[in-house]
């Protein structure tokens, strides 16, 4: 499998989780505000603090965001593009996003695929002290009550990652039993999330939200993303019993790589080792 030599140790733990309860809503995210500020109140009106969401078409404006680049100092194994603000209004395709906090506030983990102004097809990571809603756009969303996630220092990567600690309950209302979680570099996608429900478990799982990056990609449909800096939405995921009765994850991603590529499709399983990391929620169905 492909791997890429991260710039500190690997830790021993390499799935962070915390198990909490959740529940599925949706909300419309108010326009003239932050999209953090306007994801911030639509997770509070339903009484959590924290979670994951997933969207499809709206529009940004003013906008930001980077890209994956490869890394100038060697300091990370990759790293951001410069700042791009696109005049005009962006249009998203998709998007996910992690929400939760940094340094005591409020922050978002966000890629998605959109459409600039001048008709320019994009991706990757949203700024969120940048990034305005322009007009208001449904989202669908997953509450976490009991966990949350918070960005600390990744001595690994060398990044500063979210990552699910346990958090006191809100006393919002929840439905399910969930697992927040975090993949850590060079093991493979599905594998690990198959790997985990079987410890756990768990014999069915949706998967909600789910930001991270993959050693470039591998799909089903014989795609193939080459350059390995990527990032990545799944844009659908759910772990399920097989035609061997086996766990299979299907993961349908979306991504932009460091030279701009975009590619979406279902990714070949066992076949797509994480690069920095992966955070999504998974929601038991049973």
């Amino acid at each position: 499998m492909r791997s890429i030599k991260q710039p500190g140790a690997p830790g021993a733990e390499r799935i962070q989780w915390v198990e909490a309860r959740g529940r599925a809503f949706t909300f419309m995210l108010e326009a003239g505000v932050p999209l953090l500020e306007a994801a911030r109140r639509g997770f509070a009106a339903e009484g959590f603090a924290g979670g994951v969401l997933n969207f499809g078409r709206g529009t940004l404006g003013p906008f930001a965001y980077v890209m994956p680049a490869l890394s100038k100092t060697g300091e990370n194994a990759a790293f951001y593009s410069e700042t791009f603000r696109p005049e005009g209004v962006t249009r998203t395709k998709l998007g996910r996003m992690t929400l939760g906090t940094r340094d005591g506030a409020p922050f978002f983990h966000c890629h998605g695929l959109w459409t600039e102004a001048d008709g320019k097809a994009s991706g990757g990571h949203m700024l969120p002290d940048e990034t305005i809603v322009t007009e208001p756009f449904e989202v669908e969303a997953f509450g976490l009550d009991g966990a949350m996630f918070t960005a600390e220092p990744d001595p690994e990567t060398n990044f500063k990652l979210f990552g699910p600690v346990a958090a006191a309950s809100t006393g919002a209302r929840t439905t399910s039993r969930a697992f927040a979680l975090r993949l850590r570099p060079n093991q493979d996608f599905a594998f690990c999330l198959e790997g985990f429900c079987r410890e756990h478990g768990i014999a069915r799982a949706k998967i909600h939200g789910g930001v991270g990056s993959t050693i470039g990609a591998r799909f089903t449909h014989g795609g193939v993303t080459e350059p390995f800096a990527t990032e990545l939405a799944v844009t659908a995921g759910a772990i399920v019993p097989g035609p061997s009765g086996a766990l299979e994850a299907a993961l349908d991603v979306a991504l932009i790589d460091y030279t701009g590529g975009i590619a979406e499709g279902r990714l070949i399983r066992g076949d797509n080792p994480v690069l920095m990391t992966m955070e999504l929620v998974l929601e038991v169905l049973s």
